[in-house]
């Protein structure tokens, strides 16, 4: 299964006390287990291991279906131990749009930047002074500006090394290429044996068997894509047949340009060889997967790809069939089964498609399947399926911005991309994904169309990004545009939201009597139209900061409180989130850390599942007052480290606020009585050395496990605290 992973927390070898001492920590990096076995290609692993150890830059290159892919992810497997800041892999064949680059990187490397700086400068930022392996896999369609890139981060980040498979090489100084040959005859043989046993278990090759296997090998070339579509015709066919068939093949499918590498044309052969033997109805299925970008669901396949020469009734058994010759491949997912199809087999499909004149036709269903996917996830995102939504609409991704992409090729059809952009702001800003909903909503927005809801819905939508990423004037900009134009238009909804975001904007600028107005103001508007979701709720979390940084704290929590029985009526979670923070606040304010923390911890845990970086760092930072109000100064202050590291990828800290940064200052204040300038400063640092994985993993370790972060059987730690043990080993060092 091949997947986006978050980062695992990075090995610890400062002594610093984890979590658990009883295992070994995950090793960071999200490279995907290898579903079946490796074969072959030893000596190209060695040659990669060595140009890994002399040049900081090595390209695989070669045809498609040759097999890099599965080298260099096998290669960066092998040598993984040698990176201890981890080994990422970046995928971008299904990376359409170059602006969407540094997006993908970020994504791979497990980062989410909420600022306004551009994608690339949160990645460099990232690399800069740490030892990874960079693996990056299908950028030829993008190799200008991955070059770009590459050149980038090697320049800042000296420790870093890339290995990289496309088509071609990226063409920097430095790189060492490794052009990937076919497999060898043995290798090839090994490779078609093993795929076959996986097909029939019952498979052997005997003496006979053999000679028809070698031959096969022969003719495919030893190319791994086409020997593996070769034994998968070994369902209903024998070794020979196969052979034969694949010969009527050879004979019937060489054409190709006259420049073209035979290499090209063996591969085209053997692919359409396995298309010929497809019954009607799934070569027509093959030709109308290839619209999909990524994974797809079967519910998308029966409606984007049925019609009367394939009905929906029919599909599931179709893709069946395709599934067992190895053209459409499954995969688990937190979204569900899912599938997927090789590029080299899309694109295959894609000129079948062409062939037909039903390319258009098919992405417009593509485009308009996904439309609706959007909205029911909108509305579903208010409801107990919340997490379900948000990893749908993750998996989702590459087919979303493929239907953004083709509605904005017609000005006709803009508007359909300005809604859709708009529609997702739950993905955007729920599910930490502000930076590249940035890059749609400009994008998007820069097309004149005459459908005022979809792009006053974009601008709302603009102005929130804006308002998170601390531009109050981008925020400005979009919120006072929408503003205008909704109540020149009368759309008394867009109006609602403007107002509230604006209100929002005030609230994070210290302006809180002109926030608690406009919040009212939207809050009365929403209940006007009848409006009730997420945005709503967060309206009145935000009316309730807004109400006890003024001083009514009752007040504030009755809010909250009304808030908190909304979310466990609908199932919401996210909005809940915040609500829990200022119950929390409240809490400690009364002098209840204890209630404090368990809200915070509760508010923590569904922050951080959201990918909500804002929510998460928020949480952390009150929990580290809460801490040091409990007696512990040293894990305050370790906390108070954490999120220091994680601000930079949010925006300014704190807003820049006072009211915000009223519980830091005084978390501060304690621990430097506490501890002194010394102690709190090296508690700080060490926080600040955590990775936001482990920093909540430790945060959510209830202050009854606080024994658990000691090494144990150190007698001479008994009774520290985890922050004074930090500091112990650290003064022991």
């Amino acid at each position: 299964m091949r997947r986006p992973q978050r980062p695992s927390p990075p090995a610890d070898d400062s002594g610093i006390p984890a979590a658990d001492d009883t295992a070994a920590p995950p090793r960071p990096g999200n490279l995907p287990a290898e579903l079946n076995d490796f074969v072959g290609r030893e000596s190209e692993l060695a040659a990669l291991a060595r140009s890994l150890t002399e040049s900081r830059l090595v390209t695989v290159t070669g045809v498609g279906g040759v097999g890099k892919t599965r080298l260099v992810t096998r290669a960066a497997a092998l040598l993984e131990k040698r990176y201890c800041d981890g080994v990422w892999l970046v995928e971008l064949s299904a990376v359409h749009d170059a602006g969407l680059l540094e997006h993908a990187v970020a994504e791979a490397l497990g980062l989410t930047d909420h600022t306004t700086r551009p994608p690339r400068a949160a990645v460099v930022e990232h690399c800069a002074g740490r030892q990874l392996l960079l693996v990056i896999d299908g950028f030829e369609h993008l190799v200008d500006e991955c070059a770009a890139l590459v050149r980038e981060l090697l320049r800042r980040a000296p420790r870093l090394r890339v290995l990289a498979a496309g088509r071609l090489p990226l063409e920097l100084a430095g790189e060492a290429v490794h052009p990937l040959a076919t497999m060898t005859e043995g290798d090839a043989l090994r490779l078609f044996a093993e795929r076959a046993a996986g097909v029939r278990p019952d498979f052997r090759l005997t003496e006979q068997d053999r000679e028809h296997a070698r031959e096969l090998c022969r003719r495919l070339d030893g190319i791994p894509l086409a020997l593996e579509l070769a034994a998968g015709r070994l369902r209903a066919l024998s070794t020979e047949q196969v052979l034969h068939r694949l010969d009527d093949r050879f004979r019937l499918l060489t054409g190709g340009s006259r420049g073209a590498l035979e290499r090209h044309q063996t591969l085209r052969t053997a692919i359409g060889w396995s298309h010929e033997l497809c019954a009607p109805a799934q070569r027509l299925l093959w030709a109308r997967l290839s619209v999909f970008a990524g994974q797809f669901d079967l519910e998308a396949v029966e409606y984007i790809c049925s019609g009367p020469d394939l009905p929906a009734d029919s599909v599931l058994d179709v893709l069946s069939g395709l599934l067992a010759q190895s053209v459409v491949l499954r995969e688990d997912s937190p979204a569900g089964t899912r599938y997927r199809m090789l590029d080299t087999v899309r694109e295959y499909g894609a000129e079948w498609l062409a062939a037909t004149g039903d390319t258009e036709r098919l992405r417009r269903r593509h485009r308009d399947w996904f439309l609706g996917l959007a909205t029911w996830c909108e509305l579903d995102w208010f409801s107990p399926r919340q997490a379900e939504v948000a990893a749908r609409a993750e998996s989702e991704l590459p087919n979303l911005r493929r239907a953004m992409e083709c509605s904005l090729e017609s000005p006709q059809e803009a508007h359909l991309a300005q809604y859709l952009a708009g529609t997702l702001w739950f993905l955007w800003v729920g599910c930490g994904r502000l930076s590249e909903g940035r890059h749609w909503l400009e994008h998007v927005l820069e097309e004149e169309t005459p459908y005022d809801s979809s792009r006053l819905k974009a601008l709302w939508v603009l102005g929130y990004v804006a308002v998170l990423q601390g531009d109050p004037v981008g925020a400005v900009s979009a919120l006072t545009e929408c503003r205008e134009e909704a109540e020149a238009a009368g759309d008394a909804t867009a109006a609602a939201y403007a107002v509230h975001r604006t209100g929002c904007l005030a609230l994070v600028t210290d302006d809180m009597e002109r926030a608690r107005g406009l919040l009212g103001d939207a809050l009365g508007r929403y209940r006007e139209l009848g409006e009730l979701n997420s945005n709503v709720l967060m309206a009145q979390v935000e009316l309730a900061m807004a109400t006890g940084f003024l001083g009514d704290a009752e007040r504030a929590v009755a809010i909250c409180e009304e808030v908190r029985d909304i979310c466990e009526d609908h199932g919401e979670r996210w909005a809940l989130s915040y609500a829990l923070y200022v119950l929390a606040y409240a809490a400690l304010e009364r002098g209840d850390p204890e209630r404090a923390r368990r809200l915070l911890l509760e508010s923590l845990a569904i922050s951080h599942g959201f990918h909500d970086l804002l929510g998460t760092v928020l949480a952390l930072e009150l929990l580290a007052l809460v801490t040091v109000t409990e007696g512990d100064a040293a894990e305050a202050a370790l906390l108070q480290g954490a999120a220091d590291r994680i601000w930079p990828s949010v925006g300014l800290p704190l807003f820049g606020s006072a009211y915000y940064g009223a519980p830091r200052a005084r978390c501060q204040e304690l621990a430097l009585r506490e501890l002194g300038g010394a102690r709190y400063a090296a508690a700080v640092g060490a926080g600040g050395e955590l990775a936001l994985d482990a920093a909540v993993a430790r945060a959510l370790l209830a202050q009854g496990d606080a024994k658990a972060r000691h090494l144990p059987g150190d007698r001479e730690g008994a009774g520290l605290s985890a922050g004074e043990e930090r500091l112990r080993l650290d003064q022991r060092a």
